[in-house]
């Protein structure tokens, strides 16, 4: 059997992109094995129909982590046999190209974002320049790649020359679980739920505004749900701003348990800011599950973001980040019955279209040129 190793730098447990390029690899008669790290604070894996591999490393954070990490990973990819390797992300690249290039394996790289340009690196320069040299280094060699949106492809392909595929982080019309009870979830029955989720909640990325306007919503609760580098900051604004009773935050879970949750809400947010060139051509997975959920969305004025909610007229956008415009922007959300009555019409057209039953179709293709 064709064998192939799939490595991401993450614990694994909520990455739902790489899930789903293992199941259609499997789907093509690959044996496949994901490999990743366990952190200290990381939730037990869930069962998957393929093999995984969580390795313990001594830093979980930077340079040393990223070093060691690689490391692992290339001795790793050296000591075990495979037909196809599956790098995503940059912090992967490396080890993955040099494994292809000294065994004669076949690599295909992922990339779920613009790494270079986000905002954890444009203001630390010579961090970025690590970077950017990776990526410098690997990414021509490549004949071609594949990322998650229209306008970062075009990125890749101006720059480096290589052919840049488009498989979108869409999720599956088949995982779509019951939706939650809200008695039995403990949530009020009495108040408008709105959800902000993903596992990068981070910096620049709209949510301490999120938290700020939910002072002006007396008749709404906020279910923040994931993890992220701004959390900290969020939880003591909302003890800051006496919000307790409107904001509750939920950890990383399993999707199905988090889309219970999700499918509860009137709208979600995604509300990344125009501040450096991976937002503003992101098209993150939120986006897409509260398209399945049927959850109208209230968005900034992002151009791949844009282009689904105009398409479809699934939502709203804010005019910008002031917490009062945030706050207007949702109560024109929630009161407008008209406009949620055309946004329910294009969620299920949209639900229809973007799922992953369609867009493996083009990750088949793909995986085909490797056989």
């Amino acid at each position: 059997m064709k064998r192939v190793i799939v490595s991401v730098i993450n614990d694994l447990v909520t990455d739902q992109r790489v899930n789903k390029s293992c199941l259609t690899l499997k789907e093509m008669g690959y044996e496949v094995l994901l490999v990743g790290r366990k952190q200290r604070k990381s939730p037990p894996m869930d069962e998957r129909p393929y093999d995984t591999k969580r390795m313990k490393l001594l830093f979980e954070k930077g340079p040393l982590f990223y070093a060691e990490y690689n490391i692992r990973l290339f001795f790793f990819l050296l000591f075990h046999k495979a037909n196809l390797l599956l790098s995503n992300d940059l912090d992967t690249a490396l080890p993955n190209y040099f494994i292809s290039r000294l065994k004669g394996i076949k690599m295909v790289y992922d990339s779920h974002e613009y790494f270079t340009e986000t905002p954890e690196l444009i203001h630390r320069p010579r961090v970025q320049r690590v970077w950017k040299r990776i990526e410098g280094f690997v990414v021509p060699r490549l004949k071609e790649m594949i990322t998650v949106c229209d306008s970062i492809a075009d990125l890749f392909q101006e720059k480096y020359g290589v052919k840049c595929h488009v498989v979108r982080n869409i999720p599956s019309r088949k995982t779509l679980p019951p939706k939650g009870d809200k008695k039995a979830l403990d949530l009020p029955e009495d108040k408008h739920l709105l959800v902000l989720q993903g596992s990068g909640i981070n910096i620049q990325r709209g949510a301490e505004e999120l938290v700020e306007a939910m002072q002006y919503l007396n008749d709404c609760f906020l279910m923040i749900i994931g993890g992220g580098d701004v959390l900290p900051l969020l939880k003591q604004m909302v003890v800051e701003l006496h919000v307790q009773d409107r904001v509750r935050f939920l950890p990383r879970m399993p999707y199905a348990n988090m889309m219970a949750y999700t499918q509860l809400a009137e709208l979600g947010f995604v509300l990344d800011k125009d501040t450096n060139l991976n937002y503003r051509f992101c098209l993150p997975n939120k986006l897409f599950d509260f398209i399945q959920a049927g959850v109208p969305i209230v968005a900034s004025e992002l151009v791949e973001v844009g282009k689904i909610i105009r398409k479809y007229d699934i939502g709203l956008f804010i005019p910008n980040h002031d917490p009062k415009s945030i706050a207007a922007t949702i109560r024109k959300g929630l009161d407008d019955t008209e406009s949620r009555a055309r946004w329910q019409q294009g969620l299920a057209k949209a639900a229809d279209e973007l799922c992953w039953e369609n867009e493996q179709q083009t990750l088949m293709e793909i995986y085909k040129h490797y056989e």
